[in-house]
């Protein structure tokens, strides 16, 4: 199920330290894009005895079948990835076919936004807990 849902996905782990709505208002405003918080998939965690809830914030490209996932990678001192405890947002591309050169194009863009620190492509061999980001 998980190889499932990340085949064919791109994925980039982004260094912002501000609050998510604020980081999805710049995207939408400097990348013009429409993300929106989707309630309906947050990721939920038990760990230590408590539940930790990772927001999701959804895109639907108009012309194709790509959609783009912003998730907060922090809650409340838990990280939906441990092993990037460094990335405060990880973005993922479904659907359509990405591009090297439209992940550059897009990697350009998101640094060219104030607080953003860091943007890189997280590929999934180097993913421990791939099963956190299926929703």
């Amino acid at each position: 199920m998980v190889e499932e849902f990340l085949d064919g996905t791109r994925l980039l782990g982004i260094v912002a330290p501000i609050k998510s709505y604020q980081f999805c208002w710049l995207l939408n405003q400097y990348l013009q894009i429409d993300f929106r918080i989707n309630h309906d998939i947050e990721i939920q965690l038990d760990k230590k005895k408590r539940k930790y809830f990772f927001s999701i914030y959804e895109y639907n490209e108009p012309n194709g079948s790509r959609t783009h996932y912003l998730y907060n990678n922090q809650f409340d001192g838990e990280y939906l990835l441990p092993e990037f405890k460094h990335l405060d947002f990880l973005w993922l591309l479904k659907g359509d076919f990405t591009s090297n050169q439209e992940l550059l194009q897009l990697q350009q863009s998101i640094k060219t936004i104030s607080g953003v620190q860091l943007v890189m492509e997280l590929t999934a061999d180097k993913i421990k807990h791939k099963a956190h980001l299926v929703f």
